[in-house]
């Protein structure tokens, strides 16, 4: 990754950190999203737990046990990791936590690949990631700086002469709605049992501003907003925000 990359990736973490102290309904609202991820764990007796693209490392609140990693070091985190690279030997991991993560892989199915090395069999790999809806239009579409490139090609696996050391910047966060629920993929996951794709009506979410945009309700209302939720959760088409996969290695 160049320099430049590098940089923007280091400036927004530190800018990520400041909106999580200062904002009470974000941190919740994430505990939340981890009390869900928390649920799907393989829960093997010899479990070895990672998350890939830690960020600010808050995972630790509700998953204890998790190793924090990221491509670049902080002091906060466990150490570093390049997700088409780990450096876990084979079958030694079970379980792999992707939080925001997987709509930044440029070769995806690379990615899996490597993924599917590490972990043990029964091994399950976690994604959370955006959904794309008529909401989700919205929410990630002007109201954030990633594109979602709805119609831009998936590149599936990297060429051949590319090594994980070139990894650059990408972002399409419509990636994992299309691959997961559009199901554009689905010949290329025979590794996989598809445990579970939850689209999730993430109203409080959306309606907080996430870590920089205005929040748009009181940290009071939490749990009115959250009450509303439930009645939006049967209609994904229109209002589901977030994406929860469950990926189990075959």
């Amino acid at each position: 990754m160049n320099p430049q990359d590098v940089n923007v990736h280091e400036e927004q973490i530190l800018e990520n950190q400041k909106h999580w102290e200062r904002k009470p309904l974000l941190r919740q609202i994430y505990r939340g999203f981890h009390e869900l991820i928390a649920a799907q764990l393989s829960q093997k007796p010899d479990s070895q737990i990672v998350e890939l693209g830690s960020g600010i490392g808050n995972i630790r609140k509700v998953i204890p046990t998790c190793l924090r990693t990221d491509l670049f070091p902080n002091p906060w985190l466990d150490q570093t990791e390049n997700a088409y690279a780990l450096s876990f030997t084979d079958g030694s991991v079970s379980d792999l936590i992707l939080f925001d993560v997987f709509h930044h892989f440029r070769y995806p199915g690379t990615a899996l690949q490597e993924f599917e090395r590490v972990l043990q069999p029964g091994g399950r790999v976690i994604i959370f990631d955006p959904c794309i809806s008529l909401l989700g239009l919205i929410v990630y579409g002007p109201l954030h700086p990633e594109p979602i490139a709805a119609f831009q090609p998936i590149t599936w696996l990297a060429p051949g002469n590319w090594l994980p050391s070139e990894t650059d910047y990408y972002a399409a966060q419509g990636n994992a709605t299309r691959v997961f629920v559009q199901k554009q993929f689905a010949d290329r996951l025979g590794a996989w049992k598809v445990v579970s794709v939850q689209r999730i009506a993430a109203l409080a979410y959306a309606a907080s501003g996430g870590y920089s945009g205005p929040q748009l309700y009181p940290t009071a209302a939490y749990p009115l907003v959250k009450a509303i939720e439930k009645i939006l959760q049967p209609f994904p088409l229109v209002f589901a925000t977030r994406l929860l996969v469950v990926l189990e290695k075959k």
